[in-house]
């Protein structure tokens, strides 16, 4: 009894300052949110930064205080180095957190201020990858440092902290071989931010598969299917593979509609049709409509319409219109002049009584 009344004692003033440090703390950090919602209320950047750090803000300075306080307590007391300790670990766990927010919420901002919802996005949608994989690259870097600076809290494990915060700097030099792919597409995602072969938005055909970047992260991209599916593709798939980028300088596009038909068939009709077609649709950008009659087989010639949009879902509903038109006009108006197989007949062979004998002689 009177060894848990010394303990008590030993511990009722820490405790109490520690009540009171983490209470002045929070006073601090609601005054603090309010002062700095305001400062910050006419820059988008800013804005989306402290809306992320709101949070782990909130953990970091009670945290911090407690550390101030647990600091200036006698060695003597019992378990304060315990307290310490984990006290501490809890304070880099919520200074990491913090900076992955605040780097999350620079990255948001930068989204923001760079809306890819506009007719000419390219350049929005350009900023909108480097910001979204150079963020997550950061984001992967500061996990690993928490993660080391907390390991090498204990003495323990201080080598393994250590040698892991070392490996984040020549993390593709050390790398083991079970790790590479993970580097791999680390280094790919760099690779891709700088150069940016693609970007968010883009239509590219991968595999056959033609779709839109709807997410770039830091290992993987998710490619949308024109029917909803999603293709997720390794990162550096695209630093090792050919794929076509549609978007890559601009979203227009230049479409082709191609079709056989009869050698009887007249051309000018045609032409004329696919220009009003083109000119009727809201998805003409009024740059190109031409007919040319690209191969003459055997048994018909193929002819190819050249139709321009604004982008390639534009150009995808053009193409299916103008096809439509065109096939609808010659059923109705030239059906003599559809693909067919034809049959010579021979004028020469023998007719009435003159076919008869012949056919008795066979």
């Amino acid at each position: 009894m009177l060894n848990y009344w010394i303990d008590f004692e030993l511990w009722g003033r820490p405790l109490l300052a520690a009540t009171g440090a983490v209470l002045l703390a929070l006073l601090v950090h609601t005054i603090g949110r309010a002062v700095v919602r305001r400062v910050v209320r006419f820059s988008v950047l800013l804005t989306a930064m402290e809306e992320r750090i709101e949070r782990p803000s909130a953990f970091v300075l009670p945290l911090a205080a407690l550390q101030v306080v647990w600091q200036g307590v006698p060695a003597t007391v019992p378990a304060i180095e315990g307290v310490r300790h984990a006290n501490a670990v809890l304070l880099i766990a919520a200074l990491t957190w913090l900076a992955i927010a605040a780097v999350g919420g620079i990255a948001e901002g930068v989204i923001r201020k760079h809306p890819a919802d506009v007719e000419d996005n390219l350049h929005a949608r350009s900023v909108q990858t480097q910001a979204r994989v150079l963020s997550r690259t950061l984001m992967g870097a500061i996990l690993v440092a928490g993660i080391a600076f907390m390991l090498m809290t204990f003495p323990g494990a201080r080598q393994f902290g250590a040698s892991l915060l070392a490996s984040a700097g020549v993390i593709g030099l050390v790398a083991g071989i079970a790790a590479k792919s993970v580097f791999s597409n680390l280094i790919a995602g760099l690779q891709i931010a700088l150069a940016q072969p693609i970007r968010m938005d883009d239509v590219l055909i991968v595999e056959g598969e033609w779709g839109r970047v709807e997410e770039i992260t830091g290992t993987y991209v998710v490619l949308r299917i024109w029917d909803e599916r999603r293709l997720i593709i390794p990162l550096q798939w695209f630093i090792e593979n050919p794929f076509q980028n549609w978007t890559r300088t601009g979203s227009q596009i230049i479409g082709t509609v191609t079709l056989w038909v009869d050698y009887g068939m007249p051309l000018a009709p045609l032409r004329e049709a696919a220009q009003k077609l083109c000119e009727s649709s809201p998805d003409w950008d009024g740059r190109l409509c031409k007919l040319q009659v690209t191969e003459a087989g055997e048994r018909a010639m193929q002819l190819r319409v050249l139709v321009t949009s604004a982008s390639s879902g534009q150009n995808w509903d053009l193409r299916c219109a103008v096809r439509e038109g065109l096939i609808d006009l010659i059923q109705r108006e030239y059906p003599q002049a559809l693909p067919r197989l034809r049959t010579d007949v021979d004028d020469t062979a023998p007719t009435g009584p003159h076919r008869q004998a012949a056919g008795a002689l066979s």
